[in-house]
């Protein structure tokens, strides 16, 4: 009767809201009864036993599969850990921390939070949590973070290996709440052009963005690089909010409309930030809102896309809570432009494999390296208020399109990268020299400034930058660490000629050395090294200074 139980429960959920609005309730209640007379034949007659849990969660996903690629189900134990990336924080130790070979390395603790008021310090080893050891064995990240992380308030013991102390030290951490950031790095690129990037749209990113854009424009900003390289998404308010802060009052932003939803317009509705270009960096795993975000600002002439064509998810999701906790993500309706272009790619119901190999399709068609390899029918063209050309079903085409760089991402790059060598190689370098590189670019400083900055106390503004920017024009990737590099490459088998070490070495050596910067700073000062390595980002700023490129469009 449990499953039952649940399919009734499942009915009530999903189907009661749509039936109070049409008088069709004898067909679905016919359908539900179906159901339950399966359930009760498989208990009362099955020659095996059976997982009742297991049936109704298969047959929940069965249904949904049947749909499109974007309605899931999610199990009760997975529902925290997928709206943590979204909901701005998480209860647990705060730390940010890699796996150097089997042994968890300390990268940072997060700032005025619980592991630094412990005493943790950036290079520790936790080997064991309380009393089971960490270190030395094949665990897996998802397993060593779901014992790091507990409610608020609970005690953990962490035993830390500190380099240069014998033995291991006992650390007593009381879990906290801890930040989730959406924005993973703001800088100045030069005298007056900014530069943000937001890796997810999270409950917390506009309160983000508004910090940083405000810090910027502080510092002389009339300019914005927005760099959506690689964001899934998140949640459609976010974006219409982001908006918000570049269209002028009452210009659309998105809607939305489906089978059961009539259509629901945003449009913007509060005063603009002083900004005067915008340029916005996508590629094709930019996906949902930051399309949204992306087509606001093109439909309405107000800023250029840069990149290559976007994901191409144009549906909304209703998540609808089930009894047990957990939940499912289903699609009620399409979002579209301001000029009425659905960026949902075509999908064949219940085939989601075609559809999670779309990336592949658009490598093999020649997509990702030429242009005129994209070809969109007369239908999908759509013409904005200024008089530009673009296009709908399928993505956000960009203004100015950046093909792919195989010359220095080669086979052999991408190996580095699979294999996890150029990260490791970075770990186990600073390991060995974290407390010179320390006291050589003041770190001591930037950390105390920065706690104090977020304390909203009174600090050295030249102490955030000035070890930093020391680094970033004296530091030089030493040969040892090539060497480090090169062991790793060995013992992982990684076969390669001296051209593809020579043309692949430059950009490695950023990427070390830009570990090395997010090891000792943050993950905003490894985006400013690695940027300029990013033929999107290059092109970016080549059209921010092209007068052509921004002539139909609004500006300050």
């Amino acid at each position: 009767m449990k499953l039952q139980a649940i399919l009734i429960s499942l009915f009530i959920a999903i189907c009661m809201p749509i039936m109070a609005q049409y008088n069709s309730f004898i067909p679905f209640e016919k359908q539900i009864q179906k159901l339950i007379f399966t359930q009760q034949a498989i208990s009362q007659l099955y020659v095996d036993s059976v997982d009742v849990k297991k049936l109704t969660e298969d047959a929940i996903r069965g249904m949904l599969n049947e749909l499109d690629p974007h309605s899931t189900y999610t199990p009760a134990k997975d529902v925290q850990a997928l709206n943590e990336p979204l909901e701005g924080s998480f209860d647990g130790i705060g730390v940010q921390f890699n796996m150097n070979e089997d042994t968890l390395v300390v990268i940072q603790p997060v700032s005025g939070g619980p592991s630094e008021k412990a005493g943790i310090l950036a290079g520790d080893m936790i080997v064991a949590v309380d009393d089971s050891v960490i270190a030395g064995i094949k665990i897996s990240r998802e397993e060593i973070m779901k014992r790091l992380r507990g409610p608020k308030g609970s005690k953990v013991e962490l035993s830390v290996k500190r380099r240069g102390i014998e033995g291991l030290q006992k650390f007593t951490v009381i879990r906290d709440k801890i930040p989730v950031y959406t924005i993973d790095a703001a800088y100045m690129i030069d005298a007056t052009t900014g530069y943000i990037r937001i890796n997810n749209f999270g409950t917390t990113t506009n309160i983000e963005f508004i910090k940083a854009a405000t810090t910027l424009l502080a510092s002389g900003m009339e300019d914005i690089v927005i760099d959506l390289q690689g964001n899934g998404g998140g949640y459609l308010q976010t974006a219409v909010d982001l908006s918000n802060h570049f269209l002028n009052n009452n210009e659309m932003i998105v809607y939305t409309e489906g089978r059961t939803i009539g259509r629901q317009e945003y449009r913007a509705n509060r005063g603009k930030m002083h900004i005067n270009k915008i340029v916005v960096l996508v590629d094709g795993y930019s996906a949902s809102a930051a399309e949204i975000l992306s087509g606001a600002l093109q439909d309405n002439d107000r800023g250029i896309i840069v990149g290559r064509r976007t994901f191409g998810k144009g549906l909304v999701q209703r998540p609808v809570n089930l009894p047990d906790g957990s939940l499912i993500r289903l699609t009620i309706a399409h979002y579209y432009s301001p000029i009425g272009r659905c960026f949902q790619k075509p999908y064949v119901k219940g085939n989601k494999q075609k559809y999670e190999l779309d990336m592949l399709d658009r490598l093999n068609s020649g997509e990702l390296m030429h242009a005129d390899s994209i070809h969109f029918p007369d239908s999908l063209k759509y013409t904005t208020k200024g008089g530009r050309i673009v296009y709908g079903g399928g993505g956000i085409m960009p203004d100015v399109y950046v093909p792919l760089d195989t010359t220095t991402n080669n086979a052999f790059h991408r190996k580095l990268v699979a294999k996890s060598c150029i990260t490791s190689t970075a770990l186990k370098w600073i390991d060995s020299n974290r407390k010179a590189l320390v006291k050589a670019y003041d770190v001591e400083k930037f950390r105390k400034a920065r706690s104090r900055q977020q304390e909203n106390k009174s600090f050295e503004a030249e102490d955030l930058r000035s070890g930093f920017e020391r680094f970033k024009q004296e530091f030089v990737v030493p040969q040892d660490m090539i060497d480090i590099l090169m062991k790793k490459t060995e013992e992982a088998k990684i076969e390669y000629t001296d051209s593809d070490l020579q043309a692949t070495l430059p950009l490695v050596k950023t990427q070390l050395k830009a570990l090395i910067a997010r090891d000792l700073w943050s993950i905003s000062e490894y985006f400013e090294l690695i940027n300029p390595m990013n033929e999107i980002y290059k092109q970016g700023l080549r059209a921010l200074k092209d007068e052509k490129i921004f002539e139909n469009i609004q500006t300050q």
